[in-house]
């Protein structure tokens, strides 16, 4: 049988980023002048540490004078310069900025990200707040931004309903995150009798042909928990972690048996549960980053919903599973380096500006 050794609480969560929690801030050039001055009558190498001391200190003062005029830059330009350039291409075009990138960009993430950034850049409250708009009130806040900005309905037909989508897609994924983590917040309650019927119905679509002997046994590990009662597990995710393992199992059933096939491995298996929800706060932390906005800008035009989130754990639970197997890894041990190299290469798909990450699959549903 596989190893079942990884632990999926917070602490662990923490671990399994491979982030240091004790590693040493650099040092700033008054500090490293400092440790010049303390080893300067000290003979032998302190002459050494010197040197290096001095070198560190300007090279890393000239990196603050590069990092100074970058923020100098950048004030400029958001202060000043953008709001002349702004000026002056809706003298040339007639045509507002918000216009120009809907009329200039197909829908999708490029289209979206940009009218964000105008939005959040404005001096106007009003186009401020549509970010922060319901989603029943959207329809009369664009009426509003129409008024402000003097666009005429007669002269561009489509700026309503394109700025419409890009504002169900914005606010939708602020209230996206908040539905996430209140299923995130829901401890697992064994007296609660919807989530026991999850857990088990977990079971029978796992493992269809095997009775499970009582409800706290050691058959869990079969399907990748740790111990006797898999409620432990659940503590870093709570029942997000839960919904999204019986998601993919329910959807998604011969894949998911396929992929617990591989976790079964003698050589290269490893916990499916665990891994699972392991894999639910990977997807949790790409989605509260904001990272996951150019994915659900290009496939949901409209208001992602939890349904949405649950898809895109499928994608991640069935391409780690290939990566996995691709990888062959010589011990479950090395987990942690691995799940950092699947996180790497996601992180760079989410950059693509056309990015979906899409099971490709066909659902049951």
């Amino acid at each position: 049988m596989k190893s079942k050794n990884l632990a999926c609480n917070d602490s662990h969560m923490n671990c399994l980023s491979g982030e240091s929690l004790n590693a040493p801030e650099p040092l700033h050039c008054c500090q490293e002048r400092s440790v010049a001055n303390l080893t300067d009558h000290t003979a032998g190498s302190s002459q050494v540490r010197i040197s290096l001391a001095v070198y560190l200190s300007g090279s890393h003062c000239l990196l603050d004078s590069k990092k100074m005029l970058g923020y100098i830059w950048q004030y400029v330009y958001t202060s000043f310069l953008r709001y002349l350039l702004k000026w002056l291409l809706r003298q040339a075009t007639g045509k507002c900025e918000l216009q120009r990138i809907c009329s200039g960009y197909k829908p999708g993430a490029t289209r979206t990200t940009k009218a964000e950034y105008s939005l959040r850049s404005s001096k106007n409250k009003v186009l401020r707040g549509a970010l922060e708009t319901n989603k029943d009130k959207l329809e009369q806040c664009v009426d509003q931004i129409m008024k402000v900005k003097n666009v005429k309905p007669q002269k561009d037909p489509q700026f309503k309903e394109s700025l419409h989508v890009c504002l169900l897609q914005i606010t939708g994924h602020s209230s996206l995150y908040t539905s996430v983590e209140d299923m995130r917040k829901e401890v697992f309650n064994s007296d609660n009798q919807e989530h026991e019927a999850m857990l088990l119905k977990l079971w029978d679509l796992l493992m269809p042909t095997v009775k499970l002997e009582s409800r706290i046994t050691k058959q869990w590990g079969d399907i990748g928990f740790q111990g006797d009662d898999p409620k432990t597990d659940f503590r870093g995710m709570g029942m997000l972690g839960l919904i999204n393992l019986v998601f993919f199992s329910e959807n998604y059933t011969e894949e998911a048996r396929q992929v617990l096939s591989h976790a079964n491995h003698p050589k290269l298996g490893y916990s499916y549960a665990i891994v699972g929800i392991n894999l639910t706060e990977m997807a949790y932390s790409l989605l509260k980053s904001g990272a996951l906005k150019p994915h659900f800008y290009n496939t949901v035009l409209g208001t992602p919903e939890l349904w949405h989130f649950h898809q895109l754990y499928c994608y991640l639970a069935f391409e780690f599973d290939k990566f996995w197997v691709a990888e062959e890894p010589e011990s479950i041990m090395q987990f942690n380096q691995y799940r950092e190299k699947f996180h790497d290469i996601v992180k760079t798909h989410l950059q693509d500006p056309d990015v979906s990450l899409t099971l490709t699959v066909r659902s049951k549903n």
